[in-house]
């Protein structure tokens, strides 16, 4: 009889404590978009791909030049010379496609680095909000997630604007 008592309570008391949980989403493109970080980091990444477009440009005209050059001239070479040039060509190319990929892994890598520590801090702002509110979870809306019930949930996302300074 005690323990069909203590479940019947139970069973009243747990869906109250279900509505005392508190959720939260947040926009974190929004969020994101509105730090200064972001927009620096974009700055430097712009400059960053800027620099290596040009090295590439710089590196295929000189390319372009020395093929021109061979073309012209490939016709009254000695044949090690003209060796050692079909050589120089090849080498000259075999660098222009080492850089592609390694400019390439370069800008990941940076791209990677500066949208980490932007990512961080906001989750740092996520961890304070949600603490200093008391919620269960905050879920990002912009991650893929299937439903998130606007009534159920609240938008904390100007509270993590301000936990930023924005």
């Amino acid at each position: 009889m005690k323990k069909l008592f203590i479940i019947a309570i139970m069973a009243m008391i747990a869906p109250m404590s279900m509505m005392a949980q508190k959720f939260g989403h947040f926009n974190s493109t929004e969020i994101v978009s509105a730090m200064p970080e972001y927009t620096a980091a974009q700055t430097e990444l712009e400059n960053l791909a800027q620099q290596y477009q040009a090295d590439l440009k710089r590196m295929q005209d000189e390319l372009q030049k020395k093929g021109e050059d061979f073309e012209r001239e490939q016709a009254s070479l000695l044949d090690n010379v003209r060796q050692r040039r079909q050589q120089e060509l090849q080498d000259l190319y075999t660098r222009m496609q080492q850089s592609v990929q390694d400019n390439q892994e370069a800008f990941q890598k940076a791209q990677q680095e500066k949208m980490s520590a932007i990512s961080d801090k906001v989750m740092a702002a996520v961890k304070q909000v949600g603490e200093a509110g008391g919620y269960i979870y905050i879920m990002d809306v912009t991650m893929g997630i299937p439903y998130i019930s606007t009534t159920l949930s609240t938008d904390v996302t100007a509270d993590i604007k301000r936990a930023l300074g924005l």
